[in-house]
């Protein structure tokens, strides 16, 4: 079986059903890496870079395309390899490696295609018997029984656990989020009292700081973390993610050490090289790799195995499309560290009509994947029914760059 081509396919869609998401989150783009052979089965991989950036994808995959035609799938280490030092200068971190992480999952897919083995097989075999699972909520909605209804919502599609930001939305006025240390605690603080009395001790709740996607000026510094750990220690977190931004691993490590709370970060971590720093300082109770984002399913897995040897768990970081989920629910299985699962919500087709029924769920749990491959398929009807919107990728409004939702266009 050889690689015949290389092609990128670009997607918009709704970001997901989820009512109380898509009041901050309309659409999502995607891209999806697919590599065509001469026996006429296709991998199919998704990279993360879709939803931020994906004009610039193909151009990517593009430049590693001629190391991959005329070959087979039988050494894909050898093949990442090769397209990682063919882009050693740009590709160590960064965009170059978020997207080889989709080419990878396509040559996954497709082996695991032609030998008829779900792709955790073959990253080392199940170490699972059953993975639970999580809602990413996204923002907490505003007023306090818009919350309520939102987590009524998640439970009653099963979910047994469920994360919601830090912060406030309201959608009159936007996302509020206190930098000083007393009022952010209060709020915190007040959130996970109205939300651990409305659930109850059995269902697990975890907040995310998102520190990563403001400007600094705008981020808690670790006094104000350690204030709003202390206010939030009462109420039983599963984990407490990002809530640092990530230009000090030290600060993450003091963190740590300072709170009962496990720590969780690492989602917008490129590669191992990004990740050591981060590793080296003991940074996180709970790593968040993604393995849509990552470099690659295998290098992915070494950032877990890192963290095990350390006796620190990981939480699959999973906000892309279908592709980018079962890369994530694979890896997960994978690596025996694997303490939970995050999954959006109520998904859209982006997700639905890729997955199938290809993931199995049994009492807030994932069970492992048996279909060959990633379990991803793209359909031309899906291709043509959700085009490709330029200008789509989501990013962090600035001067001079605003969010077309703020000015209007797609709401």
């Amino acid at each position: 079986m050889k690689i015949i081509d290389v092609r990128t396919i670009l997607l918009t869609g709704p970001s997901t059903n989820d009512p109380y998401m898509r009041e901050a989150d309309e659409e999502r783009s995607a891209s999806f890496i697919e590599i065509h052979t001469d026996t006429g089965i296709v991998g199919l991989g998704e990279t993360y870079a879709g939803y931020f950036f994906p004009e610039v994808v193909s151009v990517i995959v593009d430049f590693f395309k001629p190391i991959l035609i005329d070959q087979d799938v039988e050494n894909i280490p050898e093949l990442w390899a090769r397209m990682y030092h063919c882009g050693n200068f740009w590709c160590r971190v960064g965009l170059g490696s978020i997207v080889l992480t989709g080419i990878e999952a396509a040559l996954w897919d497709l082996k695991g295609k032609m030998l008829g083995l779900p792709v955790h097989q073959l990253l080392g075999g199940c170490q699972h018997d059953r993975l639970p699972f999580y809602a990413t909520g996204g923002p907490s909605n505003y007023p306090l029984d818009k919350l309520a209804a939102k987590i009524d919502y998640y439970l009653s599609l099963g979910f047994q656990a469920f994360k919601l930001g830090a912060g406030a939305f309201h959608l009159e006025t936007g996302f509020q989020l206190p930098t000083g240390a007393e009022e952010a605690a209060q709020l915190e603080a007040d959130k996970l009292d109205f939300v651990r009395r409305h659930v109850g001790s059995d269902v697990k709740i975890m907040l995310d700081g998102h520190m990563n996607e403001h400007p600094l000026e705008k981020t808690w510094n670790l006094d104000v973390a350690k204030t709003v750990m202390t206010a939030c220690e009462p109420y039983d977190l599963f984990f407490f993610e990002e809530p640092l931004d990530y230009s000090d691993p030290e600060a993450y490590a003091e963190l740590c050490r300072n709170t009962s709370i496990p720590i969780a970060g690492g989602e917008c971590l490129t590669s191992l090289i990004e990740w050591r720093p981060y590793l080296r300082a003991g940074a996180f109770d709970i790593g968040q790799p993604d393995a849509s984002f990552n470099a690659g399913l295998s290098e992915t897995k070494r950032v877990a195995d890192e963290l095990k040897s350390q006796d620190r768990r990981i939480a699959t970081h999973s906000w892309g499309a279908g592709g980018s989920l079962m890369q994530n629910v694979h890896l997960a299985f994978s690596c025996s560290n694997t303490a939970i699962v995050e999954v959006t919500a109520d998904y859209g087709p982006l997700h639905s009509e890729l997955i199938g029924d290809s993931l199995s769920i049994k009492d807030g749990c994932f069970l492992p994947p048996q279909t060959p491959g990633l379990g991803v398929v793209l359909t031309e009807q899906t291709k043509s029914q959700f085009p490709f919107i330029p200008g789509s990728g989501a990013y962090s409004s600035v001067p001079g760059k605003i969010s077309p939702e703020e000015l209007g266009i797609r709401k």
